[in-house]
C-alpha cells in the first residue's frame, strides 16, 4: 500500500473508520465494459459512504449523466469510447463540477500525461488494489490530487526530461509570494499538506490557506494542476530523478 494514499486520506493521520458519520460520495462509472462497470459498482457500494449514482459506456454519456446526477467523483476508464477519456476529462469538471479519477491499463499509455493536463483529479493503474481505489475516491472527493506511486515517478520523468520552460517562472508566477512559490513546489514533489506544514515549520492550517491562495491566484481547479504549473514555469527547474522518487 503506498502511503502517500494513506497520507492523503486523512490529514489527521489516523485512519477513518467512522462511515456513518461520513458525508455520502458520489460517483459515477464510466467505462465501455458493462462487466466493468458492474464490477466497481460493487466494490464502492460496499463502502457505506459511497454512493454509485449512475453510469456511463462513452464521454458522451458520462457527460450526460454528470450533468444530471452531479456526482462528486466521476471513475473514467483511459480507454472510454466515443470523446475519449481525455476529452471527456477536460469537459466533465467545467460542465458538471465534479473530479475525475481515471483508470489506466498502463504507466506506458501516451494518453496519461495529457488526461492530467485536461484537469483529472487522480490516475491510477487498473491493477490497483480495491482497498487503495476505495481510498482513492475518498482522496479525490476530498479536493486532493492522487497518483500511483509507478504513475508519479512516470509524470516527473517526463517533465524532467524536457527542455527548458519557455515561460520564465518569474514572469508566470509574479503573482504568486514567495512562500506561496514555495508551496506550490513542494505540491509538485508530492507533498500532502500536513508535509508542506511540517517542512516550513508552520500549521496545518497556515499550509492549507497558502495552497488555496495559490490555486485561486494561477486559477488551478486542483492540486494536479498546481502539479503542472509548477513544473511548466520552472518553480520546479530541477524535479528528482526516477530512481530516487
Amino acid at each position: 500500500m503506498s502511503r502517500k494514499l494513506v497520507l492523503l486520506r486523512d490529514h489527521g493521520g489516523h485512519e477513518r473508520n467512522d462511515d456513518a458519520s461520513r458525508p455520502a460520495v458520489r460517483v459515477v462509472l464510466a467505462d465501455g465494459h458493462a462487466l466493468a462497470r458492474a464490477g466497481f459498482r460493487a466494490l464502492l457500494e460496499d463502502e457505506a459512504h459511497i454512493s454509485v449514482v449512475g453510469e456511463a459506456s462513452d464521454g458522451e454519456g458520462a457527460i450526460a449523466v454528470a450533468r444530471e446526477q452531479r456526482p462528486d467523483v466521476v471513475l473514467v476508464d483511459l480507454a472510454l469510447p466515443g470523446l475519449g477519456a481525455v476529452e471527456t476529462t477536460r469537459r466533465l469538471p467545467a460542465e458538471a463540477t465534479c473530479r475525475v479519477l481515471l483508470l489506466t491499463s498502463s504507466e506506458d499509455d501516451e494518453r496519461n500525461i495529457p488526461a492530467l493536463r485536461a484537469g483529472a483529479s487522480g490516475l491510477l493503474l487498473k491493477d490497483t488494489e480495491p482497498a487503495e481505489l476505495v481510498r482513492a475516491v475518498d482522496v479525490v472527493a476530498g479536493g486532493d490530487a492522487l497518483l500511483s506511486p509507478g504513475l508519479t515517478r512516470r509524470v516527473i520523468a517526463e517533465f524532467a526530461a524536457r527542455p527548458e520552460p519557455r515561460i520564465p517562472a518569474d514572469d508566470s508566477a509574479r503573482g504568486l509570494t514567495t512562500r506561496e512559490a514555495e508551496v506550490v513546489s513542494l505540491v509538485a514533489l508530492g507533498l500532502t499538506n500536513d508535509e508542506i506544514a511540517q517542512r516550513l515549520v508552520v500549521s496545518p492550517a497556515t499550509a492549507r490557506t497558502h495552497v488555496s491562495r495559490a490555486m485561486g491566484k494561477i486559477h488551478a481547479r486542483d492540486r494536479a494542476q498546481l502539479v503542472v504549473f509548477a513544473y511548466q514555469t520552472g518553480l520546479v527547474a530541477r524535479p528528482l530523478a526516477p530512481a530516487h522518487v
